[in-house]
C-alpha cells in the first residue's frame, strides 16, 4: 500500500527567502486548522478505523460532563 507521504513527496524550491518559506508554512497551518474545524470528527473516525480502534463505546461519554473525581 502506498502511503500519503509517498504520494505527496515534493522537492521544495531552494531559492525561497525565509519570509516566503514562512508564508507557505503559515498558509498550510491555516489550511490544516480549517480542515480540522470542518472535518475533525470524520478524520478522527477514519483514523480510528484505519488503526483498528473499537469506537463503539466512545459515544457513551460526553466531554462536557463533570468528572466524577
Amino acid at each position: 500500500m502506498t502511503t500519503l507521504q509517498e504520494l505527496f513527496t515534493c522537492r521544495l524550491p531552494d531559492h525561497w527567502t525565509p519570509e516566503q518559506a514562512l508564508a507557505v508554512h503559515e498558509a498550510l497551518e491555516v489550511l490544516g486548522e480549517s480542515l480540522w474545524r470542518v472535518y475533525g470528527t470524520q478524520i478522527q473516525q477514519l483514523l480510528f478505523e484505519e488503526q483498528g480502534v473499537d469506537t463503539s463505546q466512545l459515544d457513551l461519554f460526553d466531554p462536557d460532563d463533570p468528572l466524577p473525581f
